[in-house]
This record gives C-alpha cells, structure tokens and sequence, in this order.
C-alpha cells in the first residue's frame, strides 16, 4: 500500500496510527476492549524522562519520573532509561504496547528520530531499538504531536475537527489534528511553527536563522528579555531580581509569572509582549490553515490571561480577513504536562490489537505443544 506520506507500509498502520481522514472512525470501530487496553505513554524531553501507564479514557494510573542522562551520552544511555521505567511499570500492569513521546523531528514512519536538539540523537532507529529491547509494540512521535492528540481526544480540542495545538516552553512547538488524525507532512516534519521567520534580521536562533517566532513568544523569549533589563542595570526589574534573591541565574519563567500573578508591573509587561508575539503567529497561522481552534499549552501557558489575554487581541487585530471571516478560539490546553504521554500511550493503543493477537497465537500454540 503506499503511503500518504511517501514511501510503503504494510496496510494495517495507517488505520491503526492515524495517517487517513477514517481513521478515527475506524478506531471507534475496534472492540471496546481494545479501546480499554492499558498502554505506556513515555515523555522524552531535554531535562526529564516520564513514563505513565494510560487507561482508554486517558487517566494516567501511575506515572514514574526520572531525570534524562546528560545529552552528550550516548543513545543507548537514554535508552536504558526508557526501557527500565516500562518494564518496572510492566511489572505492576498488564500493559499491551508502548508510545514515545520524543523532543525531535521523528521521520514519517514514525519508527526513526531524525534529529533531537537537547539529546545525541541522529537518525536514531529509536522504534527498532526499544521494540527488540522491551518485546512490545513501540511507536515513536513527536513530542507536540502525541499532546496534541491527546488534548484532540481528551482535553480541549474535543469535538473540533481542524485544531492546531502550540506548545510555548524553551522555544514553540506545534501540531495539528484534522478530521481525526495527525496531520505530519510528507516527511514527518509538520508542526515546527516555532522557525517561521516573524522579524528578518532579528534574534540568532540556534536552528541558523534569525527572527524566528520562537525567539519573541517561548519560555527563553521571556526570561532573556526579563535578565537583559537587568544587564542594563534598568530600575524596573529590581522587585523581579529581588524575587530570585538577587542572582539574575534566579530569574525563570515561572518566577515571572509568579511575579506577574502578584501583580508586578515588570512581570506583567514581558508576559504581555510575549503575548502580542503569539497572537501575531497565531494569526499568521490561521491565515495558513484556517483552524477551528487554537490550543495553547507547555510550561508558559501557565500564565492564563496574562499571557492569551494579549495573545486573543493581536490576533484579531491583524488577523487576515478581520471582521469579514470566523474567528478561531484560542483556548488554554487541559491535560498540562502529562499531554505528551497520555497521547502517546493513546497512540500505541491503537497498535495493541496487533500485539494482542501475536501473544493469544504464542499461548495457543504453546498449550497445543
């Protein structure tokens, strides 16, 4: 059969993985108990590893955490850590696949990480490593990807079916679910928002560029911007730095938002720029893909108002079309950090069949030896 995407696969994935406009019928179409098949959704990001096992209605049973070996490590050493976390949770539930949820671009088969900036991963072949390693059904997603499915299934792009999710933490990440499935471009790259060139000349990127959106409306935007008014030895942000005892190392983009949230002028200033920032990408978004619904989540949505108020009125100030077109909402996501796994392990889910019947036919013939 060939793919969408390019390339062939045998013709049970793109009903299993989410790869045609049917295939969230055809989901709705398996038995029930394989919708109800407990699965591992495990979230891959540059500071942490979290493994949780998942139930068919997205609630997380158990969740583990550990810290991600330093990048300059080798593969296998993440790895490892991947495959301990599964089978310590395999060993308390009967779990039947497992989904990863990566920080990279991940190509089209979903089986090989291309490229992952905070882990030495390069062309890895993360799903035949795990796959041999751990003896269940693995899939490999992007991190943004696996949250956006999630929320599209559980949290708040329920109901919608043209949604963009973004994902606002060290820089931006993005995805979109249309007509029940992950749209991923022909190579699997789809969703990386966060580099369309916003200012032509402005901030370096590590990407190689300049002026990407990122570098205006992200978690580093926010704290750059916050520790340059103290290198200016500017008055303004000497409640902040007093907030971070007085290092401006101490100064995060939590504590910002704490700031902003207790009512400090300065905090609340950044978050509106980088506010006014994601309204304009978001517009230049919907003047692209024209969504229903706009999905904001990642560490720095945890502002709320203070960062979407701003964000909801540029975005209908420059929005192509304005006054004369439907507007799309822009809502703050649901399922917080644990996104990423629960839509993984939702994504393997739909792979468990395969592993199902493999272990029935395995203790069929064992009992007719």
């Amino acid at each position: 059969m060939n793919s969408p995407q390019g390339g062939t696969r045998p013709a049970v994935l793109p009903t299993l993985l989410g790869l045609g406009p049917r295939a969230e019928r055809r989901r709705r179409a398996l038995p029930a108990g394989i919708l109800r098949l407990p699965t591992i959704g495990v979230d891959i990001g540059g500071t942490k590893v979290v493994a949780g096992v998942v139930d068919g209605e997205g609630n997380v049973l158990e969740k583990l955490r550990t810290d991600t070996p330093d990048k300059s490590k080798s593969p296998k050493v993440v790895e490892d850590v991947i495959v301990d976390l599964v089978l310590e949770l395999a060993d308390r539930h009967d779990v039947h696949a497992v989904g990863i949820g990566a920080a990279g671009w991940v190509d089209a088969e979903r089986s090989t990480v291309l490229f992952a900036p905070h882990l030495n991963w390069r062309g890895e072949p993360l799903q035949q490593a795990l796959s041999e390693r751990l003896r269940f059904p693995v899939i490999v997603e992007n991190d943004a990807n696996a949250a956006a499915w999630a929320e599209w299934r559980f949290g708040a792009g329920r109901g919608e079916d043209h949604m963009v999710m973004l994902t606002l933490g060290t820089g931006i990440g993005g995805a979109v679910v249309r007509d029940g499935y992950v749209d991923r471009g022909k190579y699997g790259l789809a969703g990386e928002f966060g580099h369309m060139q916003v200012l032509p000349g402005g901030h370096r990127c590590p990407c190689g560029n300049r002026g990407c959106w990122e570098q205006y409306s992200s978690g580093n935007a926010l704290v750059r911007d916050a520790r340059e008014l103290v290198a200016e030895e500017s008055p303004v942000v000497q409640p902040l730095l007093a907030r971070a005892g007085g290092a401006v190392e101490g100064i995060t983009g939590p504590l910002v938002t704490e700031a902003a949230r207790a009512g400090d002028p300065t905090a609340t200033e950044l978050l509106y720029e980088v506010g006014t920032w994601l309204g304009v990408g978001i517009a230049n978004l919907a003047a692209a893909l024209d969504p229903g619904r706009f999905v904001i989540g990642g560490g720095v949505s945890e502002a709320g108002d203070l960062l979407l108020g701003p964000a909801r009125d540029t975005f209908r100030r420059t929005l192509t079309g304005r006054g004369f077109r439907p507007e799309a909402a822009i809502v703050h996501a649901a399922l917080g950090n644990e996104a990423g796994l629960v839509g993984a392990a939702d994504l393997a889910r739909q792979v468990a069949r395969r592993f199902r019947t493999i272990k029935r036919r395995r203790v069929e013939r064992s009992a007719a030896g």
